[in-house]
């Protein structure tokens, strides 16, 4: 019998297709889930009805969780990976809508697939991480990044052996939730959080650097974060002394920028990007900020979601030439919300510029240094503040970042705002270069960078 609902019911909603699925094949197949079961090897149609079936009962009734889990074993004969896709069906369109007891469920059964090395177990460890909450720290998000971390500890051997590259996604998610959770004091059990947090990560720069290193050069704007943390002092002196020019060079896939977007907010944020026209883009952000972004610590989002913005979203040549709202407008409204704080706002700054210190045409996409440009250019002069605020994070980025690596900071750009002009996405640099309103000492600092011109070729 169905011991409790696993989904809290909407008035206001549509029902989930998938939620209906496996509630109809719980109700069609519940006399056929207790033991005895049946000896008869079910039809590839029953096979998935009885999946739907076992993952809805498992879901409503932790008491019988063994014994479904045993009539799983006995019928699976695609290496799990329909049921791992239907866990990861429920992680990425129903976990908000789950009780607590199920979720409870869904990670206890996320441990059995990784026992038994589910086909798909790395899509469904990174659909659980994305959704970690930002800037949340209230009982149940606190709860799911102890149970997650704890388990990426607990199963190392298992997953370094099946998926080593969910433990390179597990330290760019840790890695920047530390970040914030330093930040975060008198929570009890977000202090241990905390303290496994540094242990995995800590544990994969000692044992598994080549896994560490594969996040790419999105690894050191991470760990900067980190430096004043004792555990993590000794990793940064060691990366910093290594051959970091290679790290700066390695691009970050766009796939460790989705870990820090939760579902939802990925949907809103390409509806906004893909669909909504400037003129009528105001209540889309209203609601934007009032479904995301409310609360004291909820700030820190703002710099995963310019960094998912520059190097995820990028908009088709008929999007760019229409009037939907662009990525620079965006952003922009981005910076000014967090403008009076000093801890998210150079943060956010440094995301948005992060790939024009290291940019090599070769490599990496104008796309990702085109809405910084654009920004600084359309902000002139209704938004001149934005122009200069920008403009001169920039250059002081190109003199401090890296200090015995600055004459290579200043060639990349360089060759960004060259690559730029070449490209079409300004018309000239020029338009910096000769614009009345710019501050004089700025264009004198941009006219010296663009002259290092030459040595790039």
């Amino acid at each position: 019998m169905e011991k409790g609902k696993p989904f809290v019911a909407s008035l206001h909603e549509a029902e989930n297709k998938l939620e209906l699925s496996l509630r109809q094949a719980f109700v069609n197949l519940e006399p056929k889930l207790q033991p005895p079961f049946s000896l008869d090897i079910p039809d590839p149609q029953e096979f998935l009805e009885l999946s739907r079936a076992i993952l809805y009962a498992v879901l409503c009734d932790s008491g019988s969780s063994k014994t479904h889990i045993k009539h799983l074993h006995a019928v699976v004969t695609d290496g799990y990976a329909f049921f791992t896709s239907l866990l990861v069906g429920i992680v990425l369109e129903l976990y908000g809508k789950l009780v607590n007891s199920a979720k409870v469920q869904l990670l206890w059964l996320t441990k059995e697939m990784v026992s038994v090395s589910s086909v798909g177990l790395e899509d469904l460890l990174v659909s659980l991480l994305r959704r970690i909450g930002s800037g949340d720290y209230g009982d149940q998000n606190v709860w799911l990044c102890y149970e997650l971390v704890s388990l990426f500890l607990d199963k190392w051997g298992c997953l370094l052996e099946d998926v080593p590259l969910v433990l390179t996604s597990a330290l760019y998610n840790f890695l920047r939730l530390l970040a914030d959770h330093c930040r975060v004091t008198g929570i009890p059990k977000l202090e241990e959080v905390k303290r496994l947090e540094i242990k995995f990560c800590v544990r994969m720069f000692r044992e598994q650097l080549h896994l560490s290193l594969k996040i790419g050069r999105d690894l050191v704007r991470l760990l900067q974060d980190l430096v004043y943390i004792s555990e993590f002092k000794e990793i940064w002196n060691d990366l910093i002394c290594s051959d970091i020019l290679k790290i700066y060079q390695s691009k970050t896939s766009s796939r460790y920028f989705l870990l820090r977007i939760t579902p939802e907010m990925e949907t809103q944020l390409r509806f906004l990007l893909g669909n909504v026209k400037l003129g009528s883009h105001k209540r889309h952000q209203i609601w934007f900020l009032k479904k995301f972004l409310l609360g004291l610590e909820k700030g820190t989002l703002l710099i995963d979601i310019v960094r998912f913005i520059c190097c995820v979203v990028h908009p088709s040549n008929e999007i760019i030439r229409s009037e939907i709202m662009p990525r620079w407008a965006v952003i922009g409204w981005f910076l000014e919300l967090c403008r009076q704080n000093h801890h998210v706002e150079p943060r956010v700054k440094l995301a948005l510029f992060y790939d024009w210190l290291f940019f090599d045409e070769r490599i990496d996409s104008i796309m990702n240094v085109e809405p910084a440009a654009l920004l600084m250019l359309w902000s002139i002069p209704q938004y001149l503040h934005i122009t200069h605020s920008l403009l001169e994070f920039l250059l002081h980025l190109v003199d401090t970042y890296d200090v015995t690596r600055r004459d290579m900071i200043m060639r990349s750009v360089a060759s960004a705002f060259k690559e730029i002009e070449r490209k079409g996405v300004v018309q000239s640099l020029d338009m910096f270069l000769s614009s009345p309103e710019i501050a004089p000492d700025l264009k004198k600092k941009l006219a010296n960078l663009l002259s290092c011109q030459q040595d790039i070729n």
